[in-house]
């Protein structure tokens, strides 16, 4: 066993221990803690198990298979959330995943990569259609916040349905994405370098004697660690409100930093990872493409689910988050453009990360 997965092997004690906290009533904060880092190992595991079924699938399914469950850990505690009717947590989830991927994801990746290596390359055509598509994704979800403040006495269910629209637009779009980026255009995203890897890597573990991959196992493990993601999650949401209360954070904070940290951990350490091991190009898909499937799919996903569980979902969110996404994508798209970067870039992403944490932590609550 890799180290890396022996890393994500231990913190599974916290399944049990949050099970049990729970169960015993330890109370709410010991509850949210332990199920927030069970939740981290979970994803880690689903991470490496699409991994695994994309060796034995073949890159094109295995992107699908990537871009489905790449942030299947955040959709899951959203729509628990969004069930709970905890609203201002699902959309300052949505902002916080966007935010954390461009800022801190790619901040983190850049900064360290840096260090080790003067100045690193990526695909700039890549990052400019990234660059595109987030623009897009903060169009959608600033026009209808501008309809909701510009208009007097408009009804809930009118701003519903135009998010609806807009929903059903971006899942299209994100569709086409994928289109263009697996079938169409794949030439384009280093598919062939892909297999080739894949390929040497099956090499090396013949050469080593190891096993085949286990296609049912992996298969196991997937559905087994959403499952357990799942349970974990409604522990963490049924207990959030209470355990945040007593930390003394406010739910706006909760929802933008807390959350998207604990859900995109695993994301988190691949990026990093392959960064300091001079693959830019990798690490920037991985923190770019995390943020567009969080606009572009995630965000939908809830709006249409508000109306299967009865909540009012809509893209309407605080104009804090609005300045927040903007600017990371501003700044985040300035820096990726030449396709290369630096240690000193990887500190400009942080800093903004800091400042705009800074503002959600020292803002009232509405």
């Amino acid at each position: 066993m890799s180290i890396k997965k022996l890393i994500f092997l231990i913190p599974l004690v916290f399944i049990p221990i949050s099970l049990a906290a729970h169960q015993l009533a330890w109370g709410e904060l010991t509850v949210f803690i332990t199920a927030g880092l069970a939740i981290v190992p979970l994803a880690a595991w689903m991470g490496t198990a699409t991994e695994e079924i994309a060796v034995v699938t073949g890159p094109t399914l295995g992107g699908l298979l990537n871009a489905t469950f790449g942030n299947a850990t955040e959709l899951i505690i959203a729509l628990i959330a969004l069930k709970g009717g905890l609203l201002d947590v699902v959309k300052a989830s949505i902002t916080g995943s966007i935010i954390s991927n461009l800022l801190l994801v790619m901040g983190f990746a850049m900064l360290l990569g840096g260090l080790r290596y003067t100045e690193q390359k990526f695909q700039p055509f890549v990052a400019r259609v990234n660059a595109s598509l987030m623009n897009l994704a903060v169009i959608a979800i600033l026009l209808p916040t501008v309809v909701a403040v510009t208009s007097n006495g408009i009804k809930t269910t009118t701003m519903q349905l135009l998010s609806t629209g807009v929903a059903i637009v971006l899942i299209l779009v994100y569709a086409l994405t994928l289109l263009f980026s697996m079938k169409t255009h794949s030439y384009l995203y280093d598919v062939g370098l892909a297999e080739q890897e894949q390929v040497e890597l099956a090499a090396a573990n013949l050469a080593e004697g190891e096993p085949d991959v286990n296609l049912r196992l992996w298969i196991g493990v997937l559905l087994g660690a959403t499952m357990l993601v799942a349970i974990e999650s409604e522990l963490l949401v049924d207990s959030l409100t209470v355990a945040t209360s007593q930390l003394g954070l406010t739910a706006l904070f909760t929802g933008v930093i807390l959350v998207p940290i604990i859900g995109n951990a695993a994301e988190h350490a691949t990026a990093i990872t392959v960064a300091m091991k001079d693959k830019m190009d990798l690490s920037v898909s991985v923190a770019m493409g995390s943020s567009l499937q969080i606009a572009l799919f995630v965000a939908p996903v809830l709006v249409l689910a508000g109306w299967i569980f009865g909540q009012p979902m809509d893209l309407v969110f605080n104009p804090l988050e609005l300045v927040a996404v903007a600017v990371a994508v501003l700044i985040a798209n300035s820096i990726s453009s030449d396709g290369l970067s630096n240690w000193l870039e990887g500190i400009m992403l942080l800093a903004t990360y800091t400042v705009l944490g800074l503002a959600f932590y020292f803002h009232p609550v509405m």
